[in-house]
């Protein structure tokens, strides 16, 4: 039978409704949340740690990075074959993403954590968290990159993203949909996730802003996200790839600066592209410079950005990494 680590970080998963308050909040003990799975067991050998026991909104860059590190640690020890990482749902996403990016294929890493709190009617968290560790103890698993369980459905960790404020079925990866799912008797992986470049590096580089566009803005927050220090900014651009001509002197003085620009869509599906040749279209931000973020959202292609410029600050290797995508 297979070792499963369970790292904790905290969450709606390790919380409780308070009667008295009307309020959620954290459990003390880590190991609380195996309980409510007496035959979890039955699948593999649970081990449980607590890395913190924070909302995922408290978590900090400085916080992902560690956590990184202690996932490498502990992959490489012999008497683990996977882990389990519990987490707050609202940055999952981009934790998830960060793992993915620089751990290399091998041990399943699967993350998971819970819309409702533990004593909650209709608590979500203890089958998302069995299914998890399923998961990990699958050898279908292996090699699958990081992955996300949640509501029985099995998402790439690149894809994956918090669609709803409340509902269990929140996470759905858009455009691609699920690469598998669980039913009682087993673990369907059905879809193999593309490989993608793996960054190996230690840490993020915390400068980087992330601008949404909208109806008639100017560059006004760009050239503060400049006059910041901002080593790089990801634009949820419009449409295609398309911003505002107002914003246009911004990207230009931003590039000009060696500030990294990358675009993604505002939009719920598709791919930028240099499609549009006005003045503020995708066509001119291209030639301009700009980088093109081949179908992650803006919190995704931050974390991204981040990560590469931990390693390299070449434009040529930037774009080879959002490429592979």
């Amino acid at each position: 039978m297979k070792t499963i680590l369970i790292l904790t970080t905290g969450g709606t998963i390790a919380m409780i409704e308070d009667a008295a308050s009307q309020s959620v909040r954290p459990v003390e003990n880590a190991a609380d949340l195996t309980k409510a799975i007496p035959n979890l067991n039955q699948y593999a050998n649970v081990q449980v740690e607590a890395f913190s026991n924070l909302p995922s909104p408290h978590l900090t860059l400085d916080h992902l990075a560690d956590l990184g590190r202690v996932i490498k640690e502990k992959l490489r020890r012999e008497d683990i074959d996977g882990i389990v990482l519990t987490h707050g749902t609202d940055t999952l996403e981009e934790t998830a993403y960060y793992l993915d990016l620089i751990l290399p294929p091998g041990k399943p890493v699967i993350v998971t954590g819970a819309m409702r709190s533990s004593n909650e009617l209709g608590a979500d968290g203890p089958l998302n968290l069995l299914n998890a560790v399923r998961t990990a103890a699958s050898c279908d698993a292996i090699g699958q990159g990081v992955l996300v369980v949640f509501n029985d459905d099995i998402h790439a960790a690149r894809f994956v993203t918090k669609t709803h404020t409340s509902n269990v079925a929140t996470f759905q990866s858009p455009s691609v949909g699920p690469v598998g799912f669980l039913d009682k008797r087993s673990v369907q992986i059905r879809h193999v996730p593309k490989p993608h470049a793996h960054i190996p590096v230690d840490g993020l580089v915390s400068q980087v802003g992330l601008l949404k566009m909208a109806y008639g803005m100017d560059d006004a927050l760009l050239q503060f996200l400049i006059d910041s220090g901002s080593k790089g900014v990801v634009i949820e651009a419009l449409g295609l790839g398309n911003v505002p001509p107002a914003v246009v002197p911004g990207i230009k003085r931003a590039i000009a600066s060696g500030v990294v620009i990358v675009l993604v869509s505002r939009c719920f599906n598709g791919v930028v592209q240099d499609v549009y040749g006005y003045e503020g279209g995708g066509k001119q931000l291209r030639d301009l410079g700009a980088l093109f973020s081949n179908g992650l959202n803006g919190q995704k292609a931050r974390i991204k950005l981040m990560t590469a410029l931990q390693e390299t600050a070449d434009v040529g290797h930037l774009i080879q990494y959002f490429d592979q995508e």
